[in-house]
């Protein structure tokens, strides 16, 4: 059995993003969260999805999956089911997440899935060039939106509490040990898990930037806010003035999906059919 260490986490390849980019950060904390609860390598697996966020997939040395666009939530699920002793975290962008992968975000929440999301919300969609993303501001013009967006953007912390998610956060990549800390309690939670990273793109997004977020945000629990309360929780989540980032709301008493599943309550999936299966068999079936 070996526990993942920073160490051990790591590939040949360095990160091809942008200097200055928000996912460095967000990546740097992925490692350290990881390297501290110590879990055992062969228990973690990250469902990537598509986009900047999903290159991590070559940096990270893990157990993964590489998902379609907007499809990595439900893999995730099925991961989780099939052997619910795993630690399943999923990693995408806000336009993977709340844009093509909408319906399958808010079914999670609702099913209170026991897996860990994590968002790289940098409000735009990056790797293509800076098309605008479902969390992009209200009258920002960018490539695709040269007049102006017309939508309102997507509020994922109210849309989450909307959908009865069990822990709900939000953190600044900018902020590596709060961050670390933040993806810890997430992972750690049981249950269906959302942490918003705010994460500028410095290449595309020159409105939140890294200045813009620094003077607007402020820690939760520094104003000795209580996580318990969604009313409160929805009030904060659309604050605009000022950012709050931290645990919004928090439902320990929860019960995730797949306790709920009788065909689970004995042992996982994955114990209840032979270890070694032979593909060449299974695909016979279809021929």
């Amino acid at each position: 059995m070996n526990t993942l260490s920073d160490i051990s986490l790591h590939t040949s390849i360095f990160p091809t993003w942008c200097p200055g980019c928000g996912d460095f950060g967000i990546w740097g904390a992925i490692k350290k969260a990881l390297t501290e609860l110590a879990i055992p390598e062969e228990q973690l697996v990250i469902v990537f999805d598509i986009g900047c966020s999903g290159n991590m997939a070559d940096f990270l040395r893990v157990y993964g999956f590489h998902s379609l666009h907007g499809r990595s939530v439900p893999i995730a699920e099925g991961i989780k089911m099939a052997n619910h002793g795993l630690k399943v975290l999923v990693i995408g962008g806000d336009g993977g997440i709340y844009g093509e992968g909408m319906g399958h975000f808010i079914a999670a929440c609702r099913g209170n899935h026991d897996i860990t999301l994590l968002v790289h919300n940098n409000q735009t969609y990056g790797l293509t060039k800076g098309q605008a993303s479902p969390t992009t501001t209200k009258g920002v013009k960018t490539s695709s939106t040269p007049n102006g967006l017309i939508e309102n953007p997507v509020n994922p912390v109210a849309l989450a509490l909307s959908a009865q998610a069990s822990w709900i956060g939000r953190s600044y990549a900018g902020d590596i040990l709060y961050t670390t800390e933040m993806i810890k309690k997430a992972i750690m939670h049981t249950g269906f898990s959302l942490l918003d990273v705010f994460q500028p793109c410095v290449t595309f997004n020159k409105l939140n930037t890294h200045q813009w977020f620094q003077q607007k945000i402020y820690k939760l629990e520094s104003e000795g806010y209580l996580s318990n309360d969604p009313a409160k929780a929805w009030a904060l989540s659309n604050q605009e003035d000022r950012l709050p980032i931290g645990l919004f709301y928090e439902n320990p008493d929860a019960v995730p999906y797949h306790k709920q599943l009788q065909q689970l309550s004995d042992k996982p999936l994955v114990q209840q059919f032979p270890t070694h299966v032979s593909l060449k068999a299974v695909f016979g079936e279809y021929a």
